[in-house]
């Protein structure tokens, strides 16, 4: 699982297989969840966007400004000419580790599996810190909303993702799996029944408040 870090891995893992792929849950598992925090006119950030049809989903519904990113050249590639029809639909190869936005340019962050993706890979606990520091900085600071889908349980990430540096809130919410076969799992992790959706909301926070 360690490949998962490496933009090698991605390249040689989209060439392979081009069609579009969903990890973890479809728009239809999220939308209750997300709609409670986006508005349409959001100008929103999709990390790891790989080849999910997550957010053309989102367009067809109204959402309608988003940058899609992925540290694969060759998905980007790839998804740009899926889309080329969708105006406000970008795709940009980046590393969410190190974004070349400006700070607070964005009102949502959505990250499904990609935080999972860089705790399986090398450097792990370094590597996470750097992707939450950059998708803090790169949120409105008076308004921003991170959403984190993921397989790891509020023990596991809340480690990660309550920290006094990102002056956000985090609630969480869990979403029941789709049946076996329509969606998968970074790291083969089936145990809980449910997906997690932890919600930051960027807010003036005390350094030592805590949920």
């Amino acid at each position: 699982m360690a490949q998962y870090g490496r933009s090698e891995y991605w390249d040689e893992r989209y060439t392979r297989d081009p069609e579009p792929f969903d990890w973890y849950q479809r728009w239809a598992g999220l939308k209750d969840v997300v709609q409670e925090y986006v508005k349409p006119d959001c100008k929103i950030l999709n990390v790891g966007a790989g080849n999910s049809k997550l957010t053309e989903e989102m367009y067809e519904e109204g959402y309608q400004n988003i940058v899609n990113v992925d540290i694969s050249s060759v998905v980007i590639k790839q998804m740009e000419e899926r889309y080329q029809d969708k105006p406000g639909m970008v795709y940009q190869e980046a590393d969410c580790r190190a974004l070349e936005f400006s700070d607070g340019m964005f009102d949502v962050v959505i990250d499904k599996g990609t935080l999972d993706s860089i705790l399986c890979g090398e450097g792990s606990s370094q590597n996470a810190q750097k992707m939450l520091s950059e998708i803090s900085r790169v949120l409105n600071p008076s308004k921003g909303v991170y959403i984190c889908i993921s397989h790891g349980q509020q023990s596991y990430r809340l480690t990660y993702l309550q920290k006094p540096d990102f002056q956000w809130s985090v609630k969480v919410h869990t979403v029941a799996k789709p049946m076996m076969g329509m969606t998968s799992a970074i790291g083969g992790d089936e145990k809980d029944n449910v997906h997690y959706i932890y919600v930051c909301t960027k807010e003036d926070v005390k350094p030592n408040d805590e949920e």
